[in-house]
This record gives C-alpha cells, structure tokens and sequence, in this order.
C-alpha cells in the first residue's frame, strides 16, 4: 500500500453514512440558529445568504433564486464538511467529538471571514457591515453552532457504532 492511501483514512461506507447523519445534525443546529436570527430580528442588515444570492446572480449574470444559497449551505453542510470532517476527524486535537468540532469550526470561521466574506463585499469578517463587530461574533456563533453539533452527532455514532461490534 502506498504511504498517501496509509495515511489518509478510507471513506467507507460506514463513516459515510455517519457524516452524512452529523452533518444533518449540524445543518440543524445552523438552521436553528438562522430562523432565530430572523424571527427575533437580530443584526436585520446583516444577511450572508442574500450577500450570497446577489454575487451568485453577478457572476451567472441573471437573477438566483432565493432558495439556491440556502441549498448550496445544505448540500455544502451535509456531505462536503462533514465527509472531510470523517476523513480528518481522529487528526484533529481534541478528545471529544464536541472539541473536535470546535477546532473545525474556529477553522470554518476564520476561512468565512479572511475569504468569504470579502467575496462578498462584505471586508474581513463582514467589517464593512456596518454592525461593528456583531456580524463576525454572529458568524462565530453561527459556524460553531453547526460544527460543535456536527463533532457531537458524529462522536455519537462512533460510540454506537464501538458497542455493537
């Protein structure tokens, strides 16, 4: 076997299922947190997911539906993150799933802030807001809130998964 196929693990179909349910379990947690940030009128001006409609249209140079980034964050929460958190999971440090998740989403937000929100007009860490820091706090929030859960959910299931067999 070669030294790059030892030293990455396998995605095998049982660690693929297992980030596909923790991913889910994230993207919850997200979304939770997202309808709360509506409903409760938090940071109104301060909205990544229109950011991200409005460059998505500039860039195919006709309008994006509303639903398209909500669905690119799903499919991106679902199988991309969290299969690459399955293939890097016992890489990073920490000894819970939870802590696990906490390293990726402090990794998550800082590539958010250094590289997607400039994209999107918005300056490092949405700066250009003009909400102070909140919007990078937010961000924070808003990614941890979908890592932690998803290093909890997939932790979980290695647990079960340890027990039975």
């Amino acid at each position: 076997m070669s030294g790059v196929a030892m030293a990455m693990p396998l995605l095998t179909a049982d660690r693929l299922w297992r980030a596909i349910v923790a991913g889910l379990c994230g993207n919850i947690a997200h979304g939770t947190l997202m309808f709360l940030k509506d409903r409760m009128g938090w940071l109104p001006t301060f909205q990544p997911y229109q950011d991200l409609q409005r460059v998505l249209g500039e860039v195919f140079g006709e309008s994006v539906q509303p639903a398209l980034p909500w669905v690119l964050s799903f499919v991106n929460g679902t199988l991309v993150i969290s299969l690459v958190f399955a293939l890097i999971y016992a890489r990073l440090p920490g000894r819970s799933g939870a802590a696990k998740g906490l390293v990726l989403g402090v990794l998550g937000w800082l590539a958010m802030g250094l590289f997607l929100f400039p994209m999107l007009g918005r300056g490092l860490f949405a700066s250009e807001a003009g909400l102070g820091l909140w919007p990078a706090a937010f961000s924070l929030a808003m990614v941890l809130a979908y890592s932690v859960f998803v290093g909890i959910a997939y932790a979980a299931l290695d647990r079960t998964r340890s027990t039975r067999g």
